[in-house]
């Protein structure tokens, strides 16, 4: 996690003082992962090529696309 500095630390400063915009990036990230760990095909990995593997990565996304718009 990127947590934001605290006002009360003792130690020196290990962040710039630039906003944390990465964060909100990584999350989005991080919670498109979490969604395709439902698919259990995608979690443990039966297919051998990795083509079709991507293919069904693919295919999640679609399906989480869709229940997003839908």
């Amino acid at each position: 996690m990127i947590a934001p500095h605290r006002s009360n630390r003792r130690k020196q400063r290990t962040q710039d003082g630039r906003k944390l915009r990465r964060y909100r990036r990584r999350w989005k990230i991080e919670r498109l992962f979490a969604w395709l760990g439902h698919f259990r095909r995608l979690v443990v990995r039966y297919e051998r090529h990795s083509v079709n593997y991507l293919g069904f990565v693919q295919l999640g996304c679609i399906i989480l696309l869709l229940r997003h718009y839908l």
